[in-house]
């Protein structure tokens, strides 16, 4: 029961530092974060999923640019919905080796030493020390555990919101592409599958527009803002 426990709290702030961090504070520059704070998730990032944030930014960004086209990075229209759905990771790293796409749109991301000595530089690191900290903690039953974590941000992030939700869901607007809202499957990816709502208004970080859409993403948001950890721009 502990290691369910305690792969659903990890999982948890992976997301959450995926939509606030990656997405809302960096490809849009939305919201901006304590120092401490934002050095906390780049870590996490690091260790829980091994990218690398300028080239997460560019895949984004570039999605935004081309969304629903060919050029489009991962769209399910283009790609088919099973080929983003299960093999969204493929596409995400095949696009991050585009050099050109990355240093185009990957600007304004961490270039402090940290950023170029280790987290750009030895990305795969943090996902071997993570697995090492499971075996310690859980034995034998930490590798299961990794291999979820290694997997969950793949599968609903790059497969699910990227799939899904420019195939099933329903519309708030008429957004300049085919993307969707699905509730409350948002909740596991807090709030990012709120899609059609960031697709409407992409500068703003919060997601939800009508009564029954909880965006957890922007609930944590409010509580860093409350104890001066995080802050609009």
């Amino acid at each position: 029961m502990s290691e369910l426990v305690f792969l659903l709290i990890v999982t948890h702030i992976t997301i959450i530092c995926v939509t606030l961090f990656l997405h809302r504070g960096q490809a849009h520059k939305a919201i901006t974060f304590h120092p401490i704070l934002s050095h906390f998730m780049r870590l996490w990032l690091w260790l829980t999923t091994g990218m690398v944030t300028k080239e997460w930014v560019a895949v984004h960004r570039s999605h935004h640019r081309f969304v629903d086209t060919p050029e489009d990075p991962h769209s399910p229209h283009y790609f088919g919905i099973w080929h983003v759905l299960f093999g969204g990771a493929f596409l995400y790293t095949k696009y991050t080796r585009n050099t050109e796409i990355i240093k185009t749109y990957g600007v304004g991301t961490p270039d402090d030493w940290l950023e170029r000595n280790v987290y750009g530089k030895y990305s795969y690191i943090g996902i071997l020390i993570m697995l090492c900290i499971d075996i310690i903690l859980f034995g034998f039953i930490g590798f299961g555990i990794w291999l979820c974590q290694m997997a969950w941000i793949p599968f609903w992030a790059a497969g699910v919101v990227n799939g899904i939700g420019h195939y099933w869901g329903y519309r708030n607007g008429n957004a300049k592409d085919e993307s969707r809202n699905v509730v409350p499957v948002d909740f596991l990816v807090g709030g990012e599958l709120l899609h059609n709502n960031h697709h409407l208004d992409p500068a703003n970080p919060k997601l939800s527009i009508k009564w029954y859409e909880f965006d957890i993403g922007w609930m944590y948001f409010k509580i860093f803002e409350f104890f001066k950890l995080a802050r609009l721009r």
